[in-house]
């Protein structure tokens, strides 16, 4: 693996990491929290944004028109069999779903469920690290660059990894920060 390709495989780590905390649900409406939400259509699971518009009106209401009404019930029953902790009114027409205020322990729950995702994050930046160090090492066993420039890429390697691991610890600060404030 060389560093080029480690800093872009870093870089997917982050915006993987990022994707995963925008599923996570803030005392504000974001339509980002139905990401994960799989759909039964037709007998095939379809992610919830590729059968319905999905709006923020207001802060605390998210909106769900989907694009063929007899779909109306298979995107609420999904939504009330997921983990967002939503449940979804139906009339008939779209799906509201009403964000509550969070309260002290769903706060909590939430921060450490941002910092689970942000050790995974962490741990996804360590692995690339090891695979990429294996990479050099072998290299430098067999000839091909010189101990100089193994040292030198190991260098690089950390700086991109340190580099990489603070952005998603800035993620992460910014994450709970938004969970926490009322």
């Amino acid at each position: 693996m060389k560093l080029a390709e480690a800093e872009s495989t870093m870089q997917k780590t982050v915006e993987a990491t990022q994707r995963n905390f925008n599923t996570i649900r803030t005392g504000r409406a974001n339509a980002s929290i139905l990401d994960k939400i799989m759909v039964d259509y037709y007998g095939s699971p379809t992610a919830l944004k590729s059968l319905a518009n999905i709006s923020t009106p207001d802060s605390s209401t998210i909106l769900i028109q989907p694009y063929e009404r007899n779909t109306l019930n298979s995107i609420e029953k999904a939504i009330s069999m997921s983990d967002v902790g939503l449940t979804p009114n139906n009339d008939g027409a779209l799906i509201r779903l009403n964000i509550p205020p969070l309260t002290s322990d769903r706060r909590k729950e939430l921060v450490k469920l941002a910092a689970k995702y942000a050790e995974e994050g962490r741990v996804g930046i360590r692995n690339i690290r090891r695979d990429a160090l294996d990479t050099i090492r072998k290299l430098e066993k067999a000839a091909e660059i010189s101990e100089d420039e193994a040292r030198d890429q190991q260098d690089k390697l950390q700086k991109l990894t340190d580099k990489y691991t603070a952005r998603i610890n800035d993620l992460l600060a910014e994450k709970e920060k938004d969970i926490t404030t009322v």
